[in-house]
């Protein structure tokens, strides 16, 4: 029988898919026998069976060594891929920090249903749940950043999309998100002046709180790699932008959001060397 917090009549509210994992996880860590792991079996955690929500907070915990958040992850990502069901749900809520934050800035910048940038965040990490290299580090790292690049791709191709027009109606200019930060990346990639790469790499660090050091990381570049690329990049972004004859105000104002490196504008103090410049602050990852 499917727990009573996951069923709602469809006239509650329209229930996205965070949602139901969030209600199906606190279902399988509630009542005398939650779904757990032996904290004796990770160096760093206690000593006794842990219910998964707790260890998903020691995960969270700025004393969690990395070490020790690798091998839980990857103790969950193999239950998953040989058990499935229960323990890819165990492994979806232990990650819903991450995956709710990623969720969260992706649908700010969203104008249609949030619910479908949640599900496609969502895709992305299952997606990724069943294939990802277990042996290098920052196992959830690199999850987190295949749930966000398959939000992310949702979303551009949403606001890359024409707008309807109605029969009768004459021409006019398109309305907004015209000149939103991430249609103007999304026309760039399509005039093939940026990969999806740079794409998304000047999306996640100039638009987003993703500090330069986490998407290295992630993409097993040095931080001073990706400083480079991203510079390029946005210097062919502005003079593309600048050179189209359909460049318009909102354009210009994206351009200046992407490229300006004032102290807000990135992290870790853009347009310094990034190896004197300090940490940012970023949303953690379990």
């Amino acid at each position: 029988m499917a727990p009573k917090s996951v069923i709602r009549s469809s006239d509650d509210y329209t229930t996205n898919s965070l949602d139901i994992a969030r209600d199906t996880f606190t279902w399988l860590v509630t009542g005398p026998h939650p779904v757990s792991l032996d904290g004796r079996d990770f160096e760093g955690l206690p000593n006794r069976q842990l219910p998964l929500d707790e260890v998903r907070d020691h995960l969270l915990a700025r004393s969690c060594s990395q070490s020790t958040k690798d091998a839980v992850w990857a103790h969950l990502v193999l239950r998953s891929r040989v058990e499935g069901a229960t323990w890819t749900v165990a492994a979806v809520g232990v990650a819903l920090p991450a995956l709710t934050s990623v969720a969260a800035t992706l649908s700010a910048r969203f104008a249609g249903d949030p619910a479908d940038v949640h599900a496609e965040v969502l895709r992305g990490f299952l997606a990724a749940l069943a294939t990802i290299d277990l042996y290098p580090p920052r196992i959830m790292l690199r999850l987190r950043w295949a749930a966000y690049r398959s939000g992310y791709d949702a979303v551009t191709e949403a606001l890359a999309s024409p707008i309807p027009v109605a029969q009768g109606f004459r021409s006019a200019p398109p309305h907004a998100p015209w000149g939103h930060p991430d249609l103007v990346l999304a026309r760039a990639v399509r005039d093939g002046v940026l990969t999806q790469t740079e794409a998304a790499l000047i999306g996640a660090t100039r638009l987003e709180e993703v500090s330069v050091r986490d998407w290295a990381a992630a993409h097993e570049m040095s931080e001073w790699a990706v400083y480079k690329a991203r510079k390029r990049a946005e210097v062919r972004l502005v003079a593309y932008l600048r050179d189209d004859g359909t460049e318009t105000e909102a354009d210009e104002k994206s351009a200046a959001r992407v490229s300006k490196p004032d102290a807000k504008s990135g992290v870790q103090g853009c347009g310094t060397d990034p190896r004197s410049a300090p940490s940012s602050e970023v949303p953690r990852c379990a």
